[in-house]
């Protein structure tokens, strides 16, 4: 039986993985902060016990798919035993058709701490060795070459969880913990890792998940969680310049209509706008406006639907982390069941859905923006907020900018999970995609933190056209942020340095921390 032993690099932060699901930020440590993974003992023994049974059915004369049959189409062929750890190996090498550009290291991070967390609740059959090797990888700060095409979301990852197969093998690609593309071999050898051969029914556990998708997708929620709530900050800037109405926010009003994400995007704004001179200078009865605009007065509306859309993704993919996913599976009872469970379509649709909610929320930032430069509804503000009107095109093409990447979300937000192909001579006759929906969803995702930078730079700047009026507390906190990266008014500079240094305030959160050191934690 081969060993594994983790690298004895130090690791300050750690996830324990056990039987039980492991949680969000889980994911996000293992993933994005580097955090290593303890195994829990008590969940190793059950592993342990369940690899007897799997032992056993080894030893049957009796075919019994994944243990000793082929796969897919193949499952009615017979291996005898000298074959099967040649079996295990050929479907993982095989199943390591990636192709196409490297997939993100946070995303192969988290996919297969996901993949550990299933072969760790004693439910697919490995031997406690070879989920100590998946840890010992995760742990040594290895990443396996995993490429952006080659998995229809059923029979789950199939190709880019075998990339990561593949490596615990000692074969394929890796990056090691300074991203230095390399041999598998070689990592390992250098971690004091021995690749594992794998046993019977163990290549189609390391293969047969839905990890992948469900990576992307906690990812995408931990974004989205940042974004709906800067969205909140950038449409309260464009409110406040635009000479909006707060009137519109009240909670009586939204308590007419009890959407839990509408209200709590309202309550943001409210605090956000709270005690600002601009407000108060044009909200007397002299005010002639009667109605904004729907982007600016409709926002809680759309943010609103955008944070319940989230919640209802985070319930589907909390019920995911709890699963255990592998075919055939080992039930608690000591049945091994063929079954459907690696579909992918529950992770597809949220993932889809979520897609559309980040385009609809980009769209109405982009309408907000373009307000800002068009004269005739500017209410003051000079055209496109030039320095010096004819000579200067002032953040016109800043617009242009966002206008084109909200067109591409639009593309993006169709629909993935509707697609399917059929493969493997028809027995995988329907597929979920997906894998495609989590990729298109992270594309969308940087598309909309890249939409509201635009608009809150385009916003501090029209705050500063307004003075010797002032904003508020929490929105001039915000001003001030940009203004620390990007120069006020004037005449017009090179645009794309100042766009990425914003879009990189709202990437770390700290437009978010900036506004809420003056209202206190934002919803």
């Amino acid at each position: 039986m081969t060993t594994a032993v983790a690298s004895v690099t130090t690791i300050d932060e750690t996830v324990t993985v056990g039987i039980g699901a492991v949680s969000f930020s889980d994911v996000i440590a293992v993933a994005r902060r580097g955090a290593g993974i303890v195994l829990d003992e008590s969940a190793l023994d059950a592993v342990a016990a369940t690899r007897t049974i799997i032992d056993d059915l080894a030893s049957d004369v009796e075919p019994h798919y994944g243990i000793s049959t082929g796969f897919g189409a193949l499952a009615t062929t017979f291996i005898t035993e000298d074959r099967r750890a040649q079996l295990q190996a050929s479907l993982v090498r095989s199943h390591a058709a990636g192709s196409g550009p490297e997939v993100e290291r946070e995303v192969v991070r988290a996919l297969m701490l996901l993949r550990l967390s299933t072969l760790m609740t004693g439910r697919t059959g490995i031997r406690p060795t070879t989920a100590s090797a998946y840890a010992a990888v995760l742990n040594a700060g290895i990443t396996p070459v995993v490429r952006e095409y080659g998995s229809l979301g059923c029979s789950g990852d199939l190709a880019p969880l075998a990339h990561c197969a593949l490596t615990i093998m000692g074969e394929g690609e890796v990056r090691d913990a300074n991203g230095t593309l390399m041999s598998s071999a070689d990592a390992l050898a250098a971690a004091g890792i021995e690749p594992v051969v794998l046993a019977e029914k163990e290549g189609l556990a390391l293969i047969n998940g839905t990890d992948g998708m469900l990576g992307m997708l906690t990812l995408a929620l931990e974004d989205l969680s940042r974004l709906l709530t800067t969205a909140d900050v950038a449409a309260a800037m464009s409110v406040e310049a635009l000479l909006g109405s707060t009137a519109v926010f009240a909670d009586d009003l939204q308590a007419l209509r009890p959407q839990l994400g509408q209200a709590d995007s309202a309550a943001n704004l409210r605090a956000l706008l709270d005690g600002s001179p601009l407000v108060a200078s044009h909200a007397g009865p002299e005010c002639t406006s009667v109605q904004d605009a729907y982007s600016l007065r409709c926002s809680p509306q759309v943010h609103g639907a955008a944070r319940d859309t989230a919640n209802h993704a985070a319930l589907i993919a909390a019920r995911e982390l709890a699963s255990a996913v592998d075919n055939p599976v080992v039930t608690p009872d000591g049945r091994v069941e063929s079954n459907g469970n690696f579909h992918g379509a529950p992770i597809a649709y949220v993932l889809d859905f979520l897609a559309i909610a980040a385009a609809d929320v980009a769209s109405m930032s982009e309408r907000r923006t373009d307000r800002h430069l068009d004269v005739s509804r500017n209410k003051g503000l000079p055209p496109f907020l030039a320095h010096e009107v004819g000579v200067d095109s002032g953040l016109m093409i800043a617009q242009y900018t966002a206008a084109g990447i909200v067109s591409e979300m639009k593309r993006l937000a169709m629909p993935a999970s509707v697609d399917s192909i059929p493969s493997s001579a028809m027995q995988e006759d329907h597929v979920s995609m997906g894998w495609a929906a989590a990729r298109k969803l992270r594309k969308s995702i940087d598309g909309l933190g890249r939409v509201l930078a635009i608009e809150i730079m385009t916003a501090a700047r029209s705050l500063d056209l307004r003075a010797p009026l002032q904003p508020g507390a929490a929105t001039g906190a915000v001003r001030h942020l940009v203004r620390t990266q990007v120069e006020g008014p004037g005449h017009d500079r090179f645009l794309s340095p100042e766009i990425e240094s914003v879009v990189e305030l709202v990437a770390s959160g700290e437009i978010l921390d900036a506004a809420a050191a003056h209202t206190g934690a934002l919803n």
